[in-house]
């Protein structure tokens, strides 16, 4: 009984919106068989004002005029080594004398290998016919490690670099990777991540007794879908979904329940 009130609901909803859509295009036809007859459509009035105090005509008058204070970014620039850079004494005059240091922050970032040969222990027990071999550290499965795997997802991901573009990233550092294991690390084995949306998707639920919730179109495999997202000041979700319909924003409210 319940699964058919929802289908009824949603068919109620459908149909609400292509009786609403057929009035519009019924209206159109109206003004412009009017238009054809010499006579004026339908007259657009606009919403009456308020009169609110303050209007403005753009978005350049209402804003508040601020004073501008540019702020050093040095402050938020993490040191990373520091480096003392010596005058050549032999170039200074005799009665010179040392006043300090003048500080100067220059950014760069540095990719290199840090390839690792692990040398496992190894035992073998006799008695219960067994080998024992000392595990890998967390994150350095299937022959790379934790900050490869992190910078291919950021760049694919993040960047919107092609595989094909990855490879030849890699291959300039040094780094000999197949094609199809970066496949299978873009695509395959993501249980972690799906994980941690999760507790993060919960958590920001019970984060506020109120949460923002919003709709825009996505095509999926060249179908029509529409892309969810959940979020308040805490936490920003995002999920697809084939409908758009009432009981799609009451799973989001309740975590694909």
């Amino acid at each position: 009984m319940r699964h058919t009130v929802e289908l009824l609901l949603n068919l109620i909803e459908q149909l609400q919106l292509k009786v609403k859509d057929l009035e519009s295009e019924n209206q159109r036809l109206k003004d412009e068989n009017n238009r054809l007859k010499g006579e004026q459509g339908k007259p657009d009035i606009k919403a009456k004002s308020k009169g609110f105090k303050n209007q403005h005509s753009s978005e350049k008058e209402r804003k508040t005029p601020k004073k501008h204070s540019k702020r050093s970014k040095n402050a938020t620039i993490k040191i990373d080594r520091e480096e003392i850079l010596e005058y050549p004494t032999d170039q200074l005059p005799a009665d010179a004398e040392f006043k300090g240091y003048e500080q100067v922050i220059i950014q760069d970032i540095s990719l290199a290998t840090d390839n690792i040969l692990f040398r496992k222990q190894k035992y073998y027990s006799p008695s219960v016919g067994k080998t024992y071999v000392a595990e890998l550290p967390m994150g350095y499965e299937g022959e790379f490690g934790p900050g490869i795997k992190a910078l291919i997802i950021s760049l694919y991901y993040g960047g919107n670099m092609t595989q094909g573009k990855l490879l030849e990233f890699l291959a300039a550092l040094g780094i000999s990777l197949s094609a199809g294991y970066l496949s299978n690390l873009l695509i395959k084995n993501h249980s972690g991540f799906e994980t941690e949306k999760k507790e993060v998707y919960d958590s920001g639920l019970a984060s506020s007794p109120w949460q923002h919730f919003d709709q825009t179109g996505a095509r999926v495999g060249g179908v029509n879908h529409t892309t969810n997202i959940i979020c308040n000041p805490l936490y920003t979700v995002y999920f697809t979904t084939a409908n758009k319909d009432r009981l799609t924003v009451l799973k989001g409210l309740q975590p694909g329940r």
